[in-house]
């Protein structure tokens, strides 16, 4: 029999609320043009009291399950918000007893939006109109602003990071903690979709802030086995617990 590749269970999660998330949607709301998240960087945004909250309950939904079905191996975006997400998930009991430390993997960061950071909608448009055409011209899949990434970028480093999981982590069961562009690009990967899949997706909705998507391995389909999907921006961990549900984006849909 062909060597297992792929983790044994692959939990995908979105980083709890956080304050930058809040600062957006109040942004938007107000109709200003640019989004004021109270840090000097975005990897230094944190969670939000709400999105702590989000990911204790999450926490605790992980740490319900057998010990033997927690996730032992943890990757998380190195952003603080991320890396706040895991610590309470590990806080409230989510991981295996054995479960090594979080692992913080540069290549699971956000998208970078380079000069349209910080900017809403009206803002890209008032500032940058030429970006703004370009991205409807090229489309999200494509378009990289000056100093940014396109989601296409996003994906060249996604590739990476899933071979080094299946190269070291083969049967394993692995929680990754990250955000929304992350979640929909690794899904475009595992699933082998086309453009026009993935951002019909995305059409659909915003991931939820701890919002699970969640594979399993079966060896039965493909050549050799492969992941197949469960749930995806499922939220029942938080509803169960009666901890609100959101759904902000981390970006003006005129970024992401």
């Amino acid at each position: 029999m062909p060597q297992q590749h792929w983790p044994g269970r692959l939990w995908i999660v979105r980083h709890g609320e956080s304050s930058g998330n809040v600062a957006r949607d109040a942004a938007q709301a107000a109709r200003l043009t640019h989004i004021d998240t109270g840090a000097a960087r975005d990897v230094d945004v944190p969670l939000s009291d709400l999105g702590v909250r989000q990911s204790r309950a999450l926490g605790r939904w992980f740490g319900a399950m057998p010990a033997e079905i927690r996730p032992e191996v943890v990757f998380a975006s190195p952003y603080r918000r991320a890396q706040q997400t895991a610590a309470l998930v590990r806080e409230a009991g989510g991981f295996a007893p054995d479960a090594c430390p979080v692992v913080a993997d540069e290549r699971l960061r956000e998208k970078e939006f380079g000069i349209l950071d910080r900017l809403t909608r009206l803002g890209i448009e008032q500032h940058h109109p030429e970006q703004a055409e370009f991205r409807r011209t090229l489309g999200k899949f494509y378009h990289r602003p000056p100093g940014g990434e396109s989601w296409c970028d996003v994906i060249l480093r996604l590739r990476s990071a899933l071979d080094s999981i299946a190269l070291h982590h083969g049967g394993a069961r692995v929680l990754i903690v990250a955000h929304q562009v992350v979640v929909l690009c690794l899904r475009y990967l595992i699933e082998n979709m086309t453009e026009e899949e993935i951002l019909a997706i995305d059409a659909e909705g915003d991931v939820a802030n701890c919002g699970v998507t969640e594979y399993h391995f079966d060896p039965a389909t493909g050549r050799n086995g492969s992941l197949v999907l469960r749930a995806y921006n499922f939220v029942a961990p938080l509803e169960e617990q009666g901890t609100p549900v959101t759904h902000q984006a981390d970006a003006p849909a005129g970024a992401r």
